[in-house]
């Protein structure tokens, strides 16, 4: 009996697991080339929602500009609370003042990219997709460490 509980138990785990991987196989890697082509053609990002309290045109702050919108994939804004679902996406489109898109900036969390700062690969995307910098920039994680408790995300909070 005591063998078949611990099968069972054995086999729970690795469905769970490979759900999980089957539900992350659909998503790019950590490389900024994939992860633009998912944003702008797979999934793009201006069909995803926003956070409940952070809708539409914000204000905003160096680096990002005086304004930004932030649109977040199903795998965010369905995180009851930090950590974010592994696959989760955040973009920021940064304008100026007169409303000019300047630049698109990403946080994607994947899983085992940088365990130290949240699995969040970084990326700034021109609008045209030419993306720097990515990867772990210092002054990305430095900025959005300050909330590592929020797993990094500045911009909404969990209930």
């Amino acid at each position: 009996m005591k063998k078949v509980a611990i099968t069972i138990g054995v086999l729970v785990v690795t469905v769970c697991f490979l759900s999980s991987s089957v539900a992350f196989a659909d998503m790019p890697g950590a490389d900024p080339g994939a992860l633009w082509h998912y944003i702008t053609k797979v999934s793009p990002y201006k069909e995803w929602s926003f956070w409940s309290d952070h809708q539409g045109m914000q204000p905003g702050r160096a680096p990002h500009g005086p304004l930004h919108k932030v649109y977040v994939n199903d795998r965010a804004v369905n995180s009851p609370k930090p950590p974010v679902k592994e696959g989760a996406i955040v973009v920021k489109e940064n304008y100026s003042k007169a409303r000019e898109l300047k630049a698109i900036t990403v946080m994607y969390k994947v899983p085992g990219y940088n365990p130290n700062d949240g699995d969040w690969f970084w990326a700034k995307y021109t609008p045209k997709g030419a993306a720097k910098p990515f990867g772990k920039p210092t002054g990305c994680i430095g900025c959005h460490g300050t909330r590592s408790n929020n797993d990094f995300i500045l911009v909404h909070e969990f209930k």
